[in-house]
């Protein structure tokens, strides 16, 4: 799924570079190119869709824009996540928004969901530790495979949504799998999901 090209670079040179596609992330200087999966892709357009009405229906200043960028500070990273959830009222704060569509603030960020497909460590290693070091508030890692480490899904393996969210500045997980409702998140507490709604992306 992934392809890796040598050169290290800076973000300003990552940001210069890329692709209108913007199929390309940055991680500690290198640039690695994204291939997602058909069912990859559906999955994240179906969640896409059902929060988009979620926020709509609550009155929330909230969008998901499909190309914008998480950059690390101190770090030459950004993500591109799978799916970016931005509270508008914090752009004013965010000094590369206008120009270059890129997130700096956690606070900006009330959710970040990754789909799992064979890049699991970097959802459950690297961009974990990120994203909790940012402050984002809650992340979601789907895992509609079950492919990743036993230490993080347990044993036998299964298709599992993680659900991270912030507590005293660390991660703290819940875990749905199968027709179990998705009713823990913080940031949607009244979404009417299962699991397995979302690993087949259709109600």
């Amino acid at each position: 799924m992934i392809q890796s090209l040598p050169k290290l670079i800076t973000f300003d040179e990552f940001i210069e570079w890329l692709p209108e596609t913007r199929r390309y992330e940055l991680h500690e200087g290198t640039i690695v190119e994204m291939q997602p999966t058909g069912k990859h892709e559906d999955i994240t357009a179906f969640l896409t869709q059902e929060l988009t009405l979620e926020y709509t229906r609550m009155n929330l200043p909230y969008r998901i824009p499909p190309k914008a960028l998480v950059k690390l500070k101190n770090k030459e990273t950004g993500y591109n996540p799978d799916l970016l959830l931005i509270d508008r009222q914090y752009l004013q704060s965010e000094p590369l928004w206008e120009k270059k569509s890129t997130i700096i603030n956690g606070e900006s960020i009330p959710l970040v969901i990754e789909v799992v497909s064979t890049n699991w460590r970097d959802d459950y290693g690297y961009k974990l530790i990120d994203y909790e070091a940012m402050g984002i508030c809650e992340y979601w890692i789907v895992d509609y495979l079950g492919i990743g480490g036993v230490r993080f899904i347990g044993q036998p393996k299964q298709p599992t949504l993680s659900i991270y969210q912030l507590v005293d500045g660390e991660y703290q997980v819940q875990q749905f799998r199968e027709k179990e409702l998705i009713n823990k998140s913080l940031i949607f507490p009244e979404l009417n999901l299962t699991a397995e709604q979302i690993f087949q992306a259709q109600k």
